[in-house]
């Protein structure tokens, strides 16, 4: 997989402000600013950027992801 693609696919099953993907090809990171995010724990937040993966991540071809989540508010 490619950030490109991780990033796209985050894109689409979330309404985010922005999304910011780095990764070697096996191992990435993406900070991930969306409302959606707004009074969720930590924990809920990234089960919502996961359940956009889910399908990648299943199959095996995304293998690893950190996450940072951050409402809009919190990001500035």
């Amino acid at each position: 997989m490619t950030e490109l693609e991780i990033q796209q696919m985050i894109e689409q099953g979330l309404s985010c402000q922005s999304v910011e993907v780095a990764g070697d090809g096996h191992h990435f990171e993406a900070l991930v600013i969306s409302e959606e995010f707004a009074g969720k724990r930590p924990v809920a937040r990234q089960q919502l950027v996961y359940a956009t993966l889910q399908e990648k991540i299943s199959s095996g071809e995304l293998h690893a992801i950190s996450l940072k989540t951050m409402t809009p508010d919190e990001a500035s």
